[in-house]
């Protein structure tokens, strides 16, 4: 059912839409829920990439992916680190039933552990002064961010550090790590690198828990 702007904005009518993996996924929410046939609606005023899931936003999901109307937000499942990536064996079916029940789907899984990837940085803007190239960009955070009373939103991460990269022709060119939002490619950098424009600038926040997060990128064309 359609939702009004308040209500879809404090979480109302979420939504996933993957490939049925692991870890692809993308939450969205949507205001406007219009029945036009048997079974299919369409779904307007939507917002997109909720929850840090614009890391695997495509332009248009496929005809045949999965879709599941959520109750309520996601919430993390808590598994000690030395799980993350193991491949486990479960057992999916009805649970009024024994597990070697033959409606019981066996499935073996490796989970990544996503809810602790860092989101992408935001507003990544790069500007030539001479020849150097200064980028800056926004920390976001995975946690305690919907407060508009802070300067700035809360770290969610043991330390501040971003992974910048340079990247040619689908090559990384350069690597480095930096502890602030900001660093610059000096036109000796650019040199060293054999690197002319267009190329990438790619930047991901950096997590003890995680390691790289998403990343966003921009183009320099000139």
């Amino acid at each position: 059912s359609s939702a009004g702007d308040a209500q879809t904005l404090n979480g109302a009518n979420l939504m996933a839409i993957g490939d049925g993996s692991v870890a692809n996924w993308e939450l969205f929410q949507f205001a406007e829920a219009e029945l036009v046939a048997p079974d299919t609606y369409d779904l307007r005023m939507r917002l997109r990439g909720q929850a840090g899931t614009d890391a695997v936003l495509p332009g248009i999901w496929p005809t045949g992916s999965r879709v599941v109307l959520m109750d309520g937000a996601p919430r993390q499942i808590s598994v000690s680190a030395d799980l993350r990536d193991l491949a486990r064996h479960y057992r999916i079916g009805p649970a009024t039933r024994g597990y070697d029940d033959p409606s019981y789907l066996h499935l073996v899984a490796a989970f990544p552990a996503i809810g602790l990837r860092p989101y992408a940085p935001a507003h990544l803007r790069a500007q030539r002064t001479g020849g150097d190239i200064a980028v800056g960009w926004v920390r976001r955070t995975r946690v305690g961010g919907d407060s508009w009373s802070g300067i700035e939103v809360p770290l969610g991460e043991t330390q501040e550090a971003y992974l910048v990269r340079v990247v040619k022709d689908g090559a990384i060119r350069r690597e480095a790590t930096v502890g602030q939002p900001a660093w610059t490619y000096s036109a000796a950098m650019q040199l060293a690198d054999g690197v002319a424009a267009p190329f990438d600038i790619q930047v991901a926040q950096l997590s003890d828990a995680f390691g790289a997060g998403a990343f966003t990128r921009i183009t320099i064309d000139d």
